[in-house]
């Protein structure tokens, strides 16, 4: 049993990495770069509300963003959480409601997907 637990934890530690984190609902996956669909997420939102649009590079050449939803304010607030994908490939896109109602917010982000 002693040589199977490096094995187990290996196991366990990519089954959490691959999950979203807590408190992140899943949107989707885009096959373009995480700047690029951040971007996206930020001018619909902007556009939609006429309201500015904070975000925040979580990543160093913005590989990971937080973008709020206008009125927001990090960094608990309601924000697109936009990562590099698991797969190696393209991105993934999370929601992180931070107490505010997810619908719209979440279609302006299906839409840059």
């Amino acid at each position: 049993m002693k040589k199977y637990l490096p094995l187990i934890a290996l196991v366990a530690a990519a089954s959490a990495y691959a999950q979203s984190p807590s408190g992140i609902q899943s949107v989707g996956q885009s096959q373009q770069a995480p700047q690029a669909v951040a971007q996206c997420i930020a001018k619909k939102w902007a556009d939609n509300s006429q309201q500015q649009v904070t975000s925040q590079a979580m990543l160093a050449n913005n590989m990971a963003m937080d973008v709020y939803v206008p009125g927001q304010q990090p960094p608990s607030g309601a924000a697109a959480v936009v990562r590099p994908s698991n797969s190696g490939k393209g991105t993934w896109v999370g929601f992180r409601s931070g107490g505010a109602a997810g619908g719209d917010a979440t279609n302006a982000i299906s839409a840059c997907l």
